[in-house]
C-alpha cells in the first residue's frame, strides 16, 4: 500500500489533477491486477449474502416502493436494461432504477456485510449497481461475469480504503459519501474506462452523495435503506455524464470550497489515505465481515453474548432478579446504537423498527430473554412492547470505554474488537461480569462464516420467499459469477415465487 497524503490546497496552488485523491482512486481502479482465488471467492459469498437479505425484505414496505418506482422506468436505449429482484428475470428497467430497487432490498433489513474503522460501511451496497450496469451493457459490450467480479473488488477496496481514513460521522455526514465514489470506480473498473473519465465520475458521485447523518439518528425513517441506493444511482448517473465528456467539481475533495474545508475537519483539515500500489492485489473484501443478526454490526457480538447468557443465567431474563445492566464498550458503540446516543427513541417501544436496530439497550434485552434473534419477530410491535422486556430494557445502559475504543480503532485484526464488556448487578447483590471481543460469524470468531454459512443463510431467508427450484438455480448462478458469459449476467436475479409480489400493497407515486 501507498500512503497519500490529502489536504486542502487554495484555488491559486493549482492542484495537478493526477495529485488528486479521486484521481489516485481513478488509478487503482483502471489497474488490470488480477483477482486473487480468496478474494473472489468471499465476493461469491457476498453476492450470495446481498441476494439472501434481498429475498427476505422483497415484501416489505420500502423495498415495495423502490421496485414500483424502477418499473416505472423500462430500459434505455444504450442496453438491454437490468433487472429487478423478485421479478421475472425477463423484466428489463433502466439500470439507475435497477440499482435503485435493489439497494433498497438488500439494504431494508440491516442484515449484510459491514466494515468499521474510521468511518462506517457496508460494502456490499456497492454490488446491486455494478450488477445492474453490467446486465444492462452485458451484450454491448461483451462483458462477462470475470468483468464484474473485477468492478466489485475495486468498489470494495476503494470503500474501505477512504473508510479507514476519513470520518465522515464525526462531522455529522452520512457515510454513503464514500459508497458513491466507490461504486463510480467500479463501475469504470467493470467498463474498463479511462482514467481521466473515472476521475470524473467520481468527483461528481461524491458532490451529489454527500449529506447530513440525521438519517440515523433519533427518530430513523425507512430512508436508512433508500441512502445507499440512492449512492448506487447516484453513480451510475455520474458514470454516464463522465462517459459523454461531463466534468466535475475540483478538486472535489482537496478544493478551498471542497468536502474536507465545508464538510469534514476544515481548512486545515488533512488525511492519508492508503492506496495498492500498482500491480498490488486488492483485498479489502477480506476485512470486511457479514452479519449473522440483523441489527446493527456493532450489536452482533453483543447479541451472541445475550444469548449465552441466556443460557448459562436463564433467571436474568426477569428484571425482578436485575437491578441494573452496564454495556462498557468502544465510543461509537456508546454514541451510536447506545445510550451516549441521548436518543430516548432508543428506549421507546412504540420506536421504528430502524430505530430499534440501532438500539443496543433493545437488542440486548430482547436477546437475553429469548435466546435468539429473528429478522422479523425480535422487532414486532407486540415483542417490543412487552411488560417484562421494557421494565428490563430500561435497566440497561452503555459506558464509553477506552479500552475498547482502542481496540475498536486497532488496525492489528487481532486487537480489533466490535463487543464489550456487561457488568449485571442482581437484585441480590451479585455482580456478572462477562465480555465478547467480535462476535461469533466473525473471521476471528467462535464460528466463523464461510460458504456453507452464506448458502445457509440465503435458503433460510429465501424458504417461502422463492420456490426451491430458483434457490438452487442462483446459487448455482452466483458460485460460477468469474466463468459467466454475457448471457449469464441477467441470471444474477432472484424471482419470486408465483403469487408473492401480488399480495403487497403497490403504493403510487408520481411515475
Amino acid at each position: 500500500m501507498k500512503m497519500h497524503h490529502v489536504r486542502v490546497h487554495r484555488s491559486d496552488e493549482n492542484l495537478p489533477a493526477a495529485d488528486q485523491l479521486a484521481w489516485k482512486l481513478a488509478e487503482v481502479a483502471v489497474d488490470p491486477v488480477e483477482v486473487t482465488a480468496e478474494v473472489a471467492d468471499m465476493v461469491i459469498n457476498r453476492v450470495i449474502d446481498n441476494a439472501a437479505v434481498a429475498a427476505a425484505s422483497l415484501t416489505r414496505r420500502p423495498p415495495s416502493a423502490a421496485r414500483a418506482q424502477a418499473l416505472a422506468h423500462g430500459p434505455s436505449s444504450g442496453g438491454d436494461g437490468a433487472t429487478v429482484v423478485g421479478t421475472a428475470m425477463s423484466t428489463r428497467v433502466s439500470p439507475e432504477w435497477a440499482a435503485w430497487a435493489n439497494g433498497v432490498a438488500v439494504r431494508e433489513l440491516d442484515y449484510h456485510d459491514t466494515f468499521l474503522a474510521a468511518e462506517y460501511s457496508h460494502p456490499g451496497d456497492n454490488i446491486p449497481p455494478l450488477v445492474a450496469v453490467a446486465q444492462h451493457l452485458a451484450a454491448r459490450r461483451g462483458l462477462t461475469g470475470r468483468d464484474l467480479l473485477r468492478g466489485i473488488v475495486t468498489g470494495y477496496e476503494l470503500q474501505i480504503d477512504l473508510v479507514r481514513a476519513i470520518s465522515l460521522h464525526a462531522h455529522k455526514i452520512d457515510h454513503v459519501a464514500h459508497l458513491g465514489p466507490s461504486a463510480a470506480a467500479g463501475i469504470g473498473t467493470l467498463l474498463g474506462l479511462d482514467t481521466a473519465t473515472i476521475y470524473q465520475a467520481i468527483g461528481q458521485a461524491l458532490h451529489t452523495t454527500t449529506a447530513t447523518r440525521q438519517s440515523r439518528k433519533g427518530a430513523i425513517s425507512s430512508w436508512k435503506a433508500f441512502a445507499p441506493a440512492l449512492a448506487g444511482k447516484a453513480a451510475i448517473e455520474a458514470v454516464d455524464r463522465a462517459m459523454r465528456g461531463e466534468t466535475s467539481p475540483t478538486p472535489i475533495y482537496e478544493g478551498e470550497d471542497g468536502v474536507i474545508a465545508w464538510l469534514l475537519d476544515g481548512p486545515q483539515g488533512s488525511y492519508d489515505v492508503a492506496l495498492p500500489l500498482p500491480g498490488e492485489p486488492r483485498r479489502a473484501i477480506l476485512d470486511s465481515y457479514t452479519k449473522e443478526h440483523s441489527a446493527e454490526y456493532q450489536a452482533q457480538a453483543l447479541i451472541d453474548l445475550a444469548r449465552r447468557l441466556h443460557r448459562e443465567r436463564p433467571e436474568l431474563a426477569d428484571p425482578a432478579n436485575v437491578a441494573s445492566i452496564v454495556i462498557h464498550t468502544s465510543h461509537h458503540t456508546h454514541n451510536v446504537i447506545g445510550s451516549g446516543a441521548n436518543d430516548p427513541q432508543k428506549y421507546d417501544p412504540t420506536a421504528s423498527r430502524e430505530t430499534l436496530d440501532h438500539s443496543i439497550p433493545y437488542i440486548f434485552t430482547v436477546a437475553l430473554q429469548d435466546g435468539a434473534w429473528h429478522h422479523v419477530d425480535s422487532y414486532a410491535p407486540a415483542r417490543a412492547a412487552r411488560p417484562d422486556t421494557v421494565a428490563l430494557w430500561n435497566r440497561v445502559s452503555t459506558a464509553q470505554d477506552p479500552e475498547w475504543t482502542r481496540r475498536y480503532h486497532a488496525s492489528d485484526p487481532a486487537e480489533k474488537a466490535f463487543g464489550g464488556r456487561v457488568e449485571i448487578l442482581t437484585t441480590d447483590g451479585e455482580r456478572i461480569v462477562v465480555e465478547i471481543a467480535v462476535a461469533d460469524a466473525h473471521p476471528l470468531g467462535a464460528r466463523p462464516f464461510a460458504r456453507a454459512q452464506y448458502v445457509a443463510k440465503f435458503e433460510a431467508l429465501a424458504d417461502g420467499v422463492l420456490e426451491p427450484g430458483e434457490i438452487e438455480r442462483f446459487l448455482d448462478v452466483a458460485q460460477r459469477l468469474p466463468e459467466l458469459t454475457s448471457a449469464e449476467l441477467g441470471g444474477l436475479s432472484l424471482t419470486a415465487r408465483p403469487g408473492l409480489l401480488e399480495t403487497v400493497p403497490t403504493p403510487e407515486g408520481l411515475f
